[in-house]
């Protein structure tokens, strides 16, 4: 997993793939073959990446959702005839609040848990030793499974769908997990619950490692640091997409650090004004061609994840992993605030149980507002500890006000704490 690579060997094994891959679409009619046509994109002139990368354009997700909608429910990106397809997801939704559905072939879903494996792998788990709790409930997402299935055969998986986080809590302790999976969110809820839950404490809990994903916390150093304290543990970040799959890993030498799985995506980091991939050391939008996941396969896809790119051992890596989503930014009296930005200040604040963002319009503008929860009586001065360390980090006031006890809510899957109002 950490041996360096020849990145002319890698480019070309990946254009081998790309190349099946553009036959496959081109032939295939429906999305990509009415979009190579529109483009004028021309499959047998193209002779190596350099060339795919000048001439195919992005795949929008608004493209995505309109092929969705002119053919439901699966839309037309779909190489294999619809009786090949074994395995459905579907996202948590979109900005419209639609959910999409997406199909694999038996192939196509065994490309992703090898993806998966890479995680595992990186994070130097033990087969036959380690034991892996999923707490999470095996709803539609991709992820979820995923991470399941690559761990069966390998490691003992413990499944926790549909129980309490308490009963999750006694569950690590009585059959001595070892690794926890889970967003961020969730591994903050049940590390504050540890002590508090019946049979914890006389049981000792064993987790050493906790994979977290779905949301950028893993890889903000200050809610990595209150995982690992509140745990005692290492946490191991992950990211991917339903759209796409497993995508990177984090390793236990480079940590805070994503590296991405190249052999199985053809990744670019690119300037959104221009399109043009970044210098090393440079933030860009990270865009993805699926290699591997063919039965439903994107080109050059703009996943919207704002990213700092690196090389690590002659692999593409993503530094202080996905930083922030491009859409999710808000300009707040000229000042840009990513929510990732909020979240690191807030988490410095061990007080702070649960928090919230209000965004309103005042006079046209944007504002916002910082909603925090905390146990027992608050003192004035931790507010104004928390508006000051806001105003020395975003140059601006940004107010504060304290909500009562247990009024915000509690996530278990993807944390929403954003809201316009």
């Amino acid at each position: 997993m950490s041996s360096p690579i020849d990145r002319d060997r890698l480019r070309s094994n990946q254009w081998r793939k790309l190349r099946s891959i553009l036959v496959s679409v081109n032939g295939a009619g429906g999305f990509y073959a009415n979009k190579f046509q529109a483009a004028k994109v021309v499959v047998s002139s193209m002779d190596g990446v350099e060339d795919f990368i000048q001439q195919v354009p992005f795949t929008l997700k608004e493209e995505l959702l309109a092929d969705r909608l002119a053919h439901p429910p699966f839309g037309t990106h779909l190489t294999q005839p619809l009786e090949s397809y074994t395995r459905f997801c579907q996202t948590s939704g979109t900005s419209s609040g639609q959910p999409v559905a997406w199909l694999d072939t038996p192939e196509s879903w065994e490309a992703m848990l090898k993806c998966w494996r890479h995680v595992y792998d990186g994070a130097d788990l033990a087969a036959g030793k380690d034991r892996i709790f999923f707490a999470f409930s095996f709803g539609p997402f991709l992820g979820f499974w995923t991470a399941y299935e690559a761990a069966n055969g390998h490691y003992l998986t413990l499944p926790s769908g549909g129980l309490s986080s308490q009963a999750r809590l006694e569950m690590m302790a009585r059959y001595g997990a070892t690794v926890l999976c889970c967003t961020p969110t969730y591994a903050l809820r049940l590390g504050e619950m540890i002590g508090e839950a019946s049979g914890v404490e006389h049981l000792s809990l064993r987790v050493q490692k906790i994979i977290v994903a779905g949301e950028p916390g893993g890889s903000i150093p200050e809610v990595r640091a209150r995982i690992e304290k509140l745990w005692n543990a290492r946490v191991y970040d992950h990211h991917g997409m339903t759209e796409v799959g497993p995508v990177s890993y984090e390793t236990t030498a480079v940590p805070g650090q994503l590296v991405v799985i190249e052999e199985a995506y053809l990744a670019e980091v690119i300037d959104p004004a221009t399109g043009l991939e970044v210098n090393e050391g440079e933030c860009g939008e990270l865009v993805l061609t699926t290699l591997d996941r063919t039965a439903g396969p994107l080109l050059r896809y703009r996943t919207g994840d704002w990213v700092k790119k690196r090389l690590w051992q002659g692999r593409l890596a993503l530094e202080g992993g996905v930083l922030s989503r491009v859409d999710d930014m808000v300009v707040v009296r000229g000042v840009n605030v990513y929510p990732s930005a909020v979240e690191a200040v807030v988490r410095q604040f061990s007080e702070i149980v649960e928090f919230m963002v209000e965004q309103r319009k005042v006079d046209a503008m944007d504002e916002i507002e910082l909603l925090i929860e905390v146990p027992g009586n608050v003192s004035k001065a931790l507010i104004k500890r928390l508006e000051a360390k806001l105003r020395d980090t975003f140059s601006m006031r940004i107010p504060v006000r304290l909500v009562e006890a247990d009024s915000l809510p509690r996530h278990e899957f993807k944390a929403k704490r954003w809201r316009k109002v």
